[in-house]
């Protein structure tokens, strides 16, 4: 079982920046790939980001790609989003999710465990 905690939410303004945290419990956060995702009011829960077990490997959804950047720190347990240039289309409510699978996938039902979720809010 993974426990995992986002932090780092919060108000900016367009083109500000963020960055967000995810801690997980247990010994074996290596053991898990980790993605990001975000969902707005009335829509459905989105892909924003993936990175491999070794952080050597990541994969963005088009509409964040050159603006964000997904990283892990294994010694850490913990996964980060950089986010700059943010765009009134990027306030949400962002979770990390791990996945035990070995196949790369943005599907978040592929996805075993989830955080409780960080407000974002990005004002025009």
């Amino acid at each position: 079982q993974v426990q995992l905690v986002e932090s780092g939410g919060g108000l900016v303004q367009a083109g500000g920046s963020l960055s967000l945290s995810c801690a997980a419990s247990g010994r074996t956060f290596s053991s898990y790939a980790m993605g990001w995702f975000r969902q707005a009011p009335g829509k459905e829960r989105e892909f924003v980001a993936r990175i491999s077990r070794g952080g050597g490997n990541t994969h963005y959804a088009d509409s964040v790609k050159g603006r964000f950047t997904i990283s892990r720190d294994n010694t850490k347990n913990t996964v980060y989003l950089q986010m700059n240039s943010l765009k009134p289309e990027d306030t949400a409510v962002y979770y990390c999710a791990a996945d035990r699978g070995m196949v790369v996938t943005g599907l978040p039902q592929r996805y075993d465990y989830w955080g409780q979720g960080t407000q974002v809010t990005v004002s025009s």
